[in-house]
């Protein structure tokens, strides 16, 4: 098992590093995260819904994900409100104190159940801890740190982030505040994200192994090259967009903004730049507006309006291409009717009319399916006429078309609602859609990219070389030779020999 000092310490890289290791080792390797709070998310081929970083270690690991690899996720709806995914199918939405004191026993038995289940299927499990293990207001309430090392009878790795700084500290606090009984199953710690003259760090190794008692099994250098999805909202005040590309693509940061891992591929396109606009601030100079998904469609709306980010969205449609994904799509909507309250406590809102559909609310379970469709060639998409696309749907909402036209006929899933035969809508330069990971398709994204070259005077470059798959692919090779190169792997090759 794998945990960390603290949120964003990097365990999931390392999972995944040790996935991909193992894999290529000739083991059958599976990730597990017991409890996931991530508003980044993936429908599996189980038509389930798990976090997005375990679908990534399951990459890594050259294995198909499944819900048994993330048995809870969590997902923020609104204040102190989470959506509790259980087995890729919701549970409701919960406060914590419900989720806590009345739903526990339930998620500890889905938990233990996917756990026992993944034994049978792999030779290596490689388990991702949440946050710190060391919370101590928690520890009686804990579902993913070391009460799964105990029930899972795992060693735990300690990964600690020594790019924030006090790295020592955080690891000696670590120890410190645990029980003596957790604490000793912590057997090794990786020192993460470093920057500068190992020897320098080396006093310090020394004395945090004298201090603890566990020894450091390596150092891991930063790397710059490594283009691999963030996990959660938070770690995009941190990522570093491109700001040097000749075309400039706004990013719209809702509050609640899920599933930003759809704009991902656009970022490795050439010439292209992302710019993140915050509710706060000003729209600018841009060649074309997304409006992603958000786990909460009605509260956003408002947001949008009230920050004036709405009149300028409005403003700019008839200029350049505004594209939205799932909730982004459905605020591009006249109206977002929600009498049943089901979204937030406002109700219905008026959306921002820059697409003749309404989205109703209330009528329908959630919407968790791998989808195909094949492009209707209206609007600025009149040239991609009948291209495949493949995506997946999270959506509780159902969309009904007015006059627009619809962006996709459907071969497999929903789209816009239960009783259609289409997806999305477009009009014009304006288009939605309910397919999640639609830039994945490389033609697609290629398509949109060049369309907005073209604009510029630019070159279009055409469909060859699918820069963010190749980086991708990678990413995860270059993770695992990180670790193999700067980590005592025989630490870990006596550990599963003992298993």
């Amino acid at each position: 098992m794998i945990q960390g000092t603290s949120s964003n310490a990097g365990k999931s890289v390392v999972v995944a590093a040790l996935c991909r290791i193992f894999a290529k080792r000739g083991f059958r390797v599976a990730p597990f995260k017991s409890q996931n709070m991530s508003l980044n998310s993936y429908t599996t081929n189980e038509n389930a819904e798990i976090a997005m970083a375990q679908v990534l270690q399951a990459e890594a690991a050259g294995v198909e994900p499944s819900y048994n690899m993330n048995p809870i996720l969590l997902k923020p709806k609104e204040d102190f409100i989470s959506q509790v995914i259980v087995h890729g199918k919701p549970a409701g939405d919960m406060n914590f104190y419900h989720y806590q004191n009345n739903f526990r026993e339930e998620a500890i038995k889905a938990i233990s159940n996917s756990l026992e289940a993944l034994k049978d299927d792999y030779d290596i499990i490689i388990i991702e801890g949440a946050g710190s293990p060391a919370e101590i207001n928690m520890l009686d309430k804990d579902l993913a740190n070391m009460q799964i090392a105990r029930m899972a009878d795992a060693d735990v790795i300690l990964v600690a982030d020594i790019d924030r700084g006090g790295v020592f500290a955080s690891i000696a606090g670590t120890f410190s505040l645990l029980p003596e009984i957790d604490r000793n199953r912590i057997k090794g710690i990786i020192i993460n994200k470093f920057r500068g003259n190992l020897d320098i760090l080396m006093p310090g190794i020394k004395q945090i192994e004298n201090i603890v008692g566990v020894p450091v099994l390596g150092v891991l250098p930063y790397d710059d090259s490594l283009k691999l999805p963030e996990e959660d909202s938070a770690s995009l005040t941190e990522h570093k967009y491109n700001q040097d590309g000749k075309i400039k693509i706004g990013v719209i940061r809702l509050p609640r903004i899920s599933n930003f891992t759809d704009i991902d591929p656009l970022e490795y396109e050439p010439d292209i730049s992302i710019k993140l606009i915050e509710m706060s601030g000003e729209i600018g100079d841009v060649d074309a507006i997304i409006i992603p998904g958000t786990r909460n469609s009605v509260g956003d709306m408002i947001a949008l309006r009230e920050s004036g980010l709405a009149d300028q969205i409005k403003e700019l449609s008839s200029k350049i291409p505004i594209f939205g994904i799932c909730g982004g799509y459905q605020l591009m909507g006249t109206k977002i009717i929600d009498v049943n309250f089901q979204e937030s406590k406002h109700g219905s809102v008026e959306g921002l009319g820059l697409l003749d559909v309404q989205t109703i609310f209330g009528e329908n379970d959630k919407i968790i399916t791998q989808s195909h469709g094949k492009i209707n060639g209206k609007g600025m998409f009149e040239a991609l006429n009948g291209e495949d696309m493949d995506g997946y749907e999270l959506h509780e909402g159902l969309t009904f078309l007015g006059d627009s036209e619809p962006l996709m006929d459907m071969i497999d899933g929903c789209g816009n609602n239960t009783e259609s035969s289409f997806d999305g809508a477009v009009n014009g330069l304006t288009s939605g859609t309910y397919f999640h990971g639609i830039f994945h398709n490389f033609h697609f994204r290629r398509f949109f990219t060049d369309y907005l070259r073209s604009k510029k005077g630019l070159k279009k470059l055409g469909f060859i070389n699918d820069d963010f798959e190749d980086m991708k692919k990678f990413s995860i090779d270059r993770l695992a030779e990180i670790v193999v190169d700067n980590v005592d792997m025989e630490f870990f090759e006596k550990r599963i020999a003992k298993k």
